[in-house]
C-alpha cells in the first residue's frame, strides 16, 4: 500500500460522513495520474505554495497601502492565518484538513496591488467588474505555468471562487475557508489599524467587545470555538445568532472607522492612477509586455491579457514600472 493511499484510508476511517475525502474528489480538468507520496488535495496545496503567483503576496497590500513598519500584514500573512484558522476549524469538526488548506492558501492570489483600490481601479477603467475571487481562479486555472495553469481539483477550484461574492462553496472544507477569511481580516484589520494609530482596542463598542472579547487572541478564540461548536456534528458551518451578529456588527463598525478612514485611505487616489495609468499604457503599447504574455494576445484578446498583467504586480513593482515609464530620468550636462 502507498503512503497516499494509507492516508487515503485513514480519511475514510476517522473523517466525518460529509468530509470531501481525497479518494472521491470529481478530480481535474486535465486528467493526471495519481501520486504514491500524496492525496490529490495536498499536491494542490504544494502547487499553490510553489506557485509565483503566492511568492508575490509578500508584496500586496492588505488594508495600509505602503506602510512604515515591518509588522503589518501582507496578502501573504493573512493568507496564512486563514489557512491556520480554517484548519483548525477542520481538525476539531473532523474535516479535510489538506482540501481546507489548499483552497485557503489560493484564495487571494488574484488580488491586484493596492488592494481593493486596485480592484475598484480596474472596474473602473475596464467597464466591467473585476471580481478578486474570479481573478484567483484564473490565475491557477489560466495565468501560472506560462499559461499550463495548476490544473487543481474541482474542490480546491471551487474553494478558491466561492470563498467570497454570493454562491457558497458546495463542500463544507470551502465554506470554512469563506468564514475563516472574514475571521481572520476582521481581527487583523483591527491590530493592524492600532498600530497605525487610527483606532484603539478601548474603541471596540462595548457590546462587541462583551461577546467577543477584549483583546485580538480573544475575538479570535471566541469566532472559531463558536464555529466549532455550533457545527460540530452536523454537515453544516454554522454560527450562534449572537456571536454571528456580533461579527457582523464589528465588520460594520471596521468599514466606518478603518476600511473608510482617510488615514488608512489617503493614499488610494494616488494609487488607482498608478493602476489606470499602466493600464492605458500597455494597452496601447502591447509590444511592451513581457514575452511570456505575447501568446496570450490571439487567445484572450488585449484587454484581458493587459489586465492579467497589471493585476498580477506587486504593490512595489506597480511603482517601479510607473516610474520606468513616466518619470522622467535622472540625467546630467557633462
Amino acid at each position: 500500500m502507498t503512503v497516499r493511499e494509507m492516508i487515503e484510508a485513514r480519511e475514510r476511517e476517522t473523517l466525518a460522513p460529509w468530509a470531501a475525502l481525497a479518494c472521491e474528489s470529481r478530480g481535474r480538468g486535465r486528467a493526471e495520474p495519481e501520486r504514491d507520496d500524496r492525496t490529490c488535495y495536498q499536491r494542490d496545496a504544494d502547487r499553490i505554495l510553489h506557485s509565483r503567483s503566492f511568492r508575490r503576496l509578500m508584496h500586496k497590500t492588505q488594508v495600509f497601502l505602503q506602510p512604515e513598519g515591518d509588522h503589518y500584514r501582507t496578502r501573504m500573512t493573512h493568507t496564512l492565518e486563514v489557512a491556520r484558522i480554517a484548519r483548525t476549524i477542520a481538525r476539531a469538526l473532523k474535516l479535510n484538513e489538506d482540501l481546507t488548506e489548499a483552497a485557503a492558501m489560493g484564495h487571494d492570489l488574484g488580488h491586484t496591488p493596492f488592494g481593493h483600490a486596485g480592484e475598484a481601479a480596474l472596474t473602473e477603467i475596464m467597464g466591467v467588474p473585476f471580481h478578486h475571487n474570479e481573478q484567483s481562479l484564473r490565475v491557477v486555472d489560466r495565468l501560472e505555468k506560462d499559461g499550463e495553469g495548476l490544473n487543481l481539483t474541482w474542490e480546491v477550484r471551487r474553494g478558491i471562487l466561492c470563498h467570497s461574492g454570493d454562491v457558497q462553496p458546495e463542500t463544507l472544507e470551502g465554506r470554512i475557508v469563506r468564514i475563516s477569511d472574514r475571521i481572520a481580516y476582521i481581527n487583523h484589520d483591527i491590530d493592524d489599524a492600532v498600530r497605525a494609530g487610527i483606532l484603539k482596542n478601548e474603541d471596540i463598542p462595548r457590546e462587541i467587545a462583551a461577546v467577543l472579547g477584549q483583546t485580538h487572541s480573544q475575538r479570535i478564540n471566541t469566532l472559531v470555538s463558536d464555529v466549532v461548536t455550533s457545527s460540530q456534528g452536523r454537515p453544516v458551518i454554522a454560527m450562534t445568532p449572537a456571536v454571528e451578529k456580533a461579527m457582523l456588527d464589528l465588520r460594520s463598525f471596521m468599514f466606518e472607522r478603518v476600511y473608510r478612514n482617510p488615514v488608512a485611505k489617503g493614499e488610494e487616489s494616488k494609487a488607482r492612477r498608478i493602476i489606470q495609468e499602466l493600464y492605458k499604457y500597455y494597452l496601447a503599447h502591447p509590444e511592451k509586455l513581457p514575452q511570456d504574455f505575447q501568446p496570450q494576445l490571439d487567445l484572450e484578446g488585449l484587454p484581458r491579457v493587459v489586465c492579467d498583467y497589471v493585476a498580477g504586480m506587486t504593490d512595489k513593482y506597480a511603482v517601479y514600472k510607473f516610474e520606468e515609464i513616466f518619470v522622467p530620468t535622472a540625467w546630467s550636462i557633462r
